[in-house]
């Protein structure tokens, strides 16, 4: 159970490096290389401040948003993170379910462990998206797809940030490469054997127009990071993108998401929802970042933390933790929505 003081995200981490064996804790928090995008996505944070207004009489905040896969409560989504059966035995299921007592959304990986059918029959009033790597085989590409939609997966989450793995060095010291006896991606089952994902460099915008042709489902882009990939998302009718730098664990020294986010935001001129994750760990970073023309942002480790130290009640409690933050800033800086921020309210400094 989480120490009754465990009340920041520092604290929550280090109930779960408690509960976790080492491999598992460093799986979740290691990155790529010297780990400089893992650091920068949280410090970026730190340089950016917020600027109140006062005076403004708007009374308790309204925090909901609509995304092309729904409604949530909160701007705050939980971003797709494998392996939760490492941090809790019910894994994915009691994440779900604390997503869904948040009224937010959680986006289901593909690398699940527990399949994308079962988290949701574990969390009936979940809104659930679905992150994919599109397989080069995409008959098989489109059996998983098929899979989110049997399952009620409301939009698809496309990672394209990872034509091959990331290098990271922790996982190499402990030698950890595959899930122990008893699990495996679940989602990845094909008759009586489990795939591996396929990282594959020729995935190209072919793929993504081959997938828009595939489903109905909004389709958004995660890892995008250039202003120009962004513009060419637009022309292949994508229904939103996803800021990323895949929590630094992909291509090290990437800037971090949130200094990417205000291009992106400009090149893409409100065609559609841009959202971020990477670094948010309390309500006023979630702020920043909507000030800077985020839709909303997603949450990974925060949420695995929350999960390892105390199952479904930790994600509840770093959910709620999140959404208190993100109401008192928010009346703090004379806010009536979340939608009532602006670039003007946010200063940069050097530090």
């Amino acid at each position: 159970m989480v120490p009754a003081a465990a009340r920041t995200p520092r604290e929550f981490e280090a109930a779960a490096r408690a509960r976790l064996a080492p491999e598992y804790y460093d799986y979740f928090a290691g990155g790529a290389g010297d780990e400089v995008t893992v650091g920068a996505n949280e410090a970026a944070f730190g340089r950016l401040s917020l600027l109140p207004r006062v005076l403004r009489g708007t009374g308790r905040p309204r925090t909901d948003v609509t995304l092309p896969g729904g409604r949530a409560a909160m701007p705050v989504l939980v971003a797709p993170t494998a392996f939760h059966r490492l941090a809790a035995p019910e894994g994915e299921r009691a994440t779900a379910r604390a997503a869904a007592a948040a009224g937010t959304i959680m986006i289901v990986s593909m690398a699940s462990t527990v399949a994308v059918g079962d988290v949701a029959a574990a969390a009936p009033g979940a809104t659930l998206w679905f992150q994919l790597y599109v397989q080069p085989d995409m008959a098989f590409t489109e059996t998983i797809v098929r899979r989110a939609e049997a399952a009620g997966c409301r939009a698809l989450v496309v990672t394209v940030d990872s034509p091959v793995r990331g290098l990271r060095d922790r996982e190499r010291h402990h030698g950890f490469q595959d899930l122990p006896e008893g699990m495996a991606c679940e989602n990845l089952r094909d008759g009586g054997r489990v795939r591996p994902i396929v990282m594959s460099p020729e995935i190209s915008w072919e793929h993504i127009g081959l997938l828009r042709e595939m489903t109905a489902l909004p389709i958004l882009l995660k890892g995008v990071a250039h202003p120009a990939d962004a513009r060419l998302a637009l022309d292949h009718g994508v229904s939103g993108l996803m800021v990323s730098n895949h929590g630094g664990r992909q291509l090290d020294t990437i800037p971090a998401a949130v200094d990417l986010l205000p291009e992106i935001v400009a090149a893409v001129g409100g065609a559609v929802p841009v959202l971020m994750d990477g670094g948010v760990r309390r309500g006023t970073d979630v702020l920043k970042a909507m000030a800077l023309g985020a839709g909303a942002v997603a949450v990974g480790r925060p949420v695995i933390w929350g999960l390892a130290a105390d199952g479904e009640r930790g994600v509840t409690r770093v959910l709620d933790l999140l959404r208190s933050e993100i109401e008192q800033a928010l009346t703090l800086c004379g806010c009536a929505s979340v939608h009532d921020l602006d670039p003007g309210m946010v200063r940069r400094s050097c530090r």
